[in-house]
């Protein structure tokens, strides 16, 4: 598990580290400028092999001043290289001028009037984008727009922090409202500093970024305490593997343990017809590790279900007084509701099974069913509970949180996916996991976690049905394992996505649940 920053806490970072006299601010430009270099060779070997032809596109602040640095580097290691620069170079931020005027010494400046018609795509080998970083703060003027446009349409090889335009908080561009939005279709590579920005782990820009590098400048001790509630954690590829082994690990059998030492899981289930999506949760949770896992299945459906399992046993629920009855069994310790529930059912068995004081993982049905009275649901709930939405869920339980999300995003840094959740997360009084490629995780205490299937860990055959109902039966078993709601939410979130990655292409949900053992066994070895 790594960390993601925000612009402010990057900037208090660095003015923290300046203001120690530890270092200056034109030390810190120096190092990022290098820092570019090292990923775009380290990217691609073979141009540091030999000369190459380069245009760096510098913007008025300091990550224009980056990107002088940049161009001198590239000019000294004998590539030609050109710089256009976006703006007055009388208003330059004062470290990124003296590393104008340094350029200067080795080349010179192409106004931004010259940038039109094809002119970058037809000359250089590496466009590099160094006009708007982490600091905008307000929409595209039209002069600006124009200029990245022509950026946008050459293709950006390499982006620095982050592709100009774009918010480095929320992900979004700022003034996506243009009819004429095209942005960058991809960049090849960004690289940033430190730590990634929330954004690089956020739609629609962690759609547009096919490689990330991070890149040290030493400012790493003054970064924030991770530890305390107002971070985010990114759940990546390898590194969430260690902290992953260990969670799985440390709960696995012992020689003296039984079935009923992995929890008892129940999970309702619709009536006839509508039981697949329940029978897909209960095989997840049976897989992940849980050590009983029962069916709760209406009269209708109980010979439909008993045809279809062997593992997962079988209880009539036909009313809330069955399900009573059925909790009177202590042994079970977590709920699954939801999952091809029906909303008039979900209606009758959320509150009981709530009541109960077990916990539970509330999916589908059993969050549609509190359409247009949420409240009645957050009264409900207690922190053990976890609730997992898709958009349209989210949507009915917190209109004015997914109507803030969804509206054009004209200043920064913008409201985010992250700052959505945080606050569904408040309201409701439990975790709330926000599904998506980009999903987010977030408690009440105002720990968040994102968990991206984007990128190097893109698994877009995770959009199929039932992958939803197998990722709550994942979070389901976690829990009746002993993990805390948070905990199960991030660690079967980020086994959903291993478990698409090691299958591939021609997925079904059928497939998630069965692909765990390889994923353990890759994990313990």
């Amino acid at each position: 598990m790594s960390e993601l920053l925000t612009a402010a806490q990057m900037r208090t970072a660095e003015n923290t580290a300046t203001d120690a006299g530890q270092v200056t601010g034109l030390e810190l430009m120096e190092r990022a400028g290098r820092g570019v270099v090292e990923a775009v060779f380290e990217e691609w070997p073979t141009l540091a092999a030999s000369r190459h032809k380069a245009v760096v596109l510098c913007g008025p602040g300091n990550n224009g001043g980056d990107g002088f640095v940049v161009a001198r580097l590239l000019k000294e290691w004998g590539w030609e290289v050109e710089v256009f620069l976006y703006g007055d170079a009388a208003k330059l931020s004062p470290d990124a001028r003296v590393n104008y005027e340094r350029w200067l010494c080795l080349g010179t400046i192409t106004s931004n009037e010259s940038l039109e018609g094809g002119y970058l795509s037809a000359n250089f080998d590496l466009v590099i984008d160094a006009v708007f970083g982490t600091g905008l703060s307000r929409p595209l003027t039209e002069d600006a727009w124009l200029f990245c446009k022509e950026m946008y349409k050459a293709g950006i090889d390499v982006a620095i922090d982050v592709p100009s335009g774009f918010c480095s908080d929320s992900g979004r561009f700022l003034g996506e409202s243009r009819s004429d939005f095209e942005g960058p279709l991809s960049v090849a590579l960004t690289v940033t500093f430190e730590r990634l920005r929330q954004g690089h782990a956020l739609l629609p820009l962690a759609g547009v970024l096919r490689a990330c590098a991070v890149k040290s400048i030493g400012i790493d001790q003054y970064l924030p305490d991770f530890r305390r509630e107002t971070s985010v954690s990114y759940l990546s590829g390898q590194a969430r593997i260690g902290a992953s082994r260990k969670a799985v690990l440390n709960s696995t059998a012992q020689s003296s343990s039984h079935k009923y030492s992995h929890g008892h899981t129940l999970v309702l289930s619709g009536g006839a017809g509508r039981t697949g999506a329940a029978r897909l949760s209960g095989r997840a949770a049976l897989r992940i590790g849980a050590g009983l896992v029962t069916l709760g299945v209406p009269g209708s459906a109980q010979m439909e279900v008993a045809s279809q399992v062997t593992g997962i046993m079988l209880k009539r629920v036909d009313s809330k007084e069955d399900l009573s009855g059925i909790l009177e069994d202590e042994r079970i310790n977590v709920l699954c509701l939801g999952p091809g529930l029906g909303i008039e059912r979900a209606g009758g068995l959320v509150p009981v099974a709530v009541a109960a004081g077990r916990a539970c993982v509330l999916d589908a049905d059993a969050l549609s069913a509190y359409e247009g009275r949420p409240e009645a649901l957050f009264d409900l709930v207690t922190e053990t509970c976890i609730l997992t939405p898709h958009g349209g869920e989210f949507a009915r339980l917190f209109p004015d949180l997914a109507a803030k999300l969804n509206a054009p995003s004209l200043d920064g840094p913008a409201y985010s996916k992250v700052d959505a959740t945080r606050e569904a997360a408040a309201r409701a009084g439990c975790v709330v996991l926000y599904k998506g490629a980009d999903t987010v995780i977030a408690s009440p205490d105002g720990r968040c976690s994102v968990n991206s299937a984007l990128g190097e860990r893109a698994a877009p055959w995770l959009a199929t049905a039932g992958s939803g109902d197998v990722l709550a039966g994942f979070i389901a078993g976690l829990l009746a394992r002993g993990f805390s709601p948070m905990s199960a939410a991030e660690t079967g979130a980020w086994l959903h996505v291993e478990c698409a990655l090691s299958f591939g292409p021609g997925l079904i949900a059928e497939d998630l649940a069965e692909e765990l053992p390889k994923v353990f066994k890759r994990l313990c070895s």
